[in-house]
């Protein structure tokens, strides 16, 4: 009896310690708690980028500790780069912020592509991706061009959301490299306004096209005939277009195969998102864990199911990994790919 109530003292004694010391509280939870994050799309409305970001937005918060809200705010401007150089200059480094942007932003500065660049890509805090991607070079049938041969020999005319864009790197890629007869009409603020171009027949088509979006967005063009996919542009071959060339076995020098797997292996982070630089880093990896847990959210993947939307995540950390290895290229072949993309 005495041991017993030796114990029942001691665990009373435990209690009361407990009430007078409390476990500490989690920092991230706390600072969470009650606030808002904004998710800045680099496009408007509409288009592949916004419609992920608002599905994200839905249920991510619900695994980030102290469960804050998310909004969606968009800021389009020069194929995303405006939304680009805020976040890494402007935007607040507490870990509220975050963005999504044209994958092609984070080699623009190794490629000397654009003067309005004022970002060091590595530096940002990369919190995942929604999917790896292969985009397309898809051109109307009244174009007249639905083989790899028509794009060769026939003039057309490309619309693009602006420099850094796949929209915009990717023709110029190809005219550079293949010598197509491209004329390129940048200054669209985003793919739903090319997309509306292109119904309008004020452009002939579109490369750089993402083909989940085309499929989520545009299905009907496809289905229809209306559009007829010309050209895969990624670092694999999509099994619903065994048919269609992938833009690696049209080229047969050495050299311009290396510049090319350069300038598409960010169809690795197809659906990037990234916080600002020097966020602290149990806010960036709490952002990384609820961003992971999102992606295997039973809600969330049956709300991108219904929407049509490809889920193929790359954690943040592999992000991270393929920005250092694009940035680590020799610099033989980084100039041989900043040649590719010279307007």
């Amino acid at each position: 009896m005495r041991g017993r109530a030796l114990g029942l003292t001691a665990g009373a004694a435990l209690a009361l310690a407990a009430a007078i010391h409390p476990a500490p509280a989690d920092p991230v939870s706390n600072f969470y708690t009650g606030r808002t994050i904004n998710i800045l799309v680099g496009f408007t409305t509409g288009g592949g980028y916004d419609l992920y970001a608002r599905t994200l937005a839905r249920h991510m918060g619900a695994h980030l500790p102290g469960h804050p809200s998310f909004v969606v705010q968009n800021m389009p401007g020069a194929g995303s780069l405006k939304v680009v150089n805020y976040l890494y200059s402007l935007a607040p480094r507490d870990g509220t912020a975050m963005a999504t942007f044209a994958r092609g932003m984070v080699i623009d500065p190794l490629l000397d592509h654009n003067d309005a660049d004022k970002f060091d890509a590595p530096k940002f805090g990369w919190i995942g991706s929604i999917s790896d991607e292969v985009s397309v070079c898809a051109f109307l049938a009244t174009s007249g061009i639905r083989t790899w041969h028509d794009m060769l020999t026939k003039p057309s005319v490309i619309g693009s959301t602006g420099p850094g864009a796949d929209s915009d790197i990717y023709p110029a890629m190809l005219r550079n490299l293949f010598h197509i007869p491209f004329k390129i009409v940048a200054g669209y603020p985003g793919a739903s306004e090319v997309n509306l171009a292109l119904e309008r027949h004020e452009v002939d088509g579109r490369c750089g096209w993402s083909w989940g979006s085309l499929i989520s967005r545009t299905k009907a063009l496809y289905e229809s005939g209306r559009i007829s996919i010309v050209l895969q542009i990624g670092l694999r071959r999509l099994d619903e277009l065994p048919d269609v060339p992938l833009v690696t076995d049209v080229a047969h020098d050495p050299d311009t195969k290396a510049a090319i797997r350069l300038l598409v292996a960010r169809q690795r982070m197809a659906r990037p998102y990234a916080a600002p630089p020097r966020v602290p880093a149990e806010r960036l990896a709490a952002l990384r864990g609820a961003f992971d847990a999102t992606m295997r959210d039973p809600a969330f993947l049956a709300d991108a199911e219904r929407l049509g939307l490809e889920v193929n995540p790359v954690t943040g950390a592999a992000v991270e990994g393929l920005i250092n290895e694009i940035y680590a290229a020799p610099p033989a072949v980084v100039k041989r790919a900043r040649q590719a993309v010279k307007e």
